[in-house]
């Protein structure tokens, strides 16, 4: 397994994560809610939903999550933004890494 793992969503959207945080305990692959598969209006058939990142790293319509040894970035960082976008560490744009 990979250090990092990269979704891609079936509209052309990209996100990266650091393993650690894509196993933190409040991060979720959600394919269903109340029994029922999860609908396209709310992110189905797939989403990854990682709330401690502000959900700004989780992505709608999965259609693949790949594990890479090397990261690659994602919509928002390829547009100049930080790669983990601390709040707290005042972490926005790339620049600040």
């Amino acid at each position: 397994m990979g250090r990092c793992r990269h979704a891609h969503s079936y509209d052309g959207y990209t996100t990266n994560l650091a393993l650690e945080d894509f196993a933190a305990e409040d991060a979720l692959v959600v394919h269903s809610w109340e029994g029922a598969p999860l609908s396209v209006e709310h992110g189905g058939p797939v989403r990854v939903v990682v709330p401690h990142l502000y959900f700004w790293k989780s992505a709608k319509w999965l259609k693949q999550i790949e594990f890479r040894t090397v990261d690659r970035r994602g919509f928002w960082e390829e547009r100049g933004y930080h790669n983990h976008a601390d709040p707290w560490l005042e972490q926005r744009y790339s620049d600040d890494e």
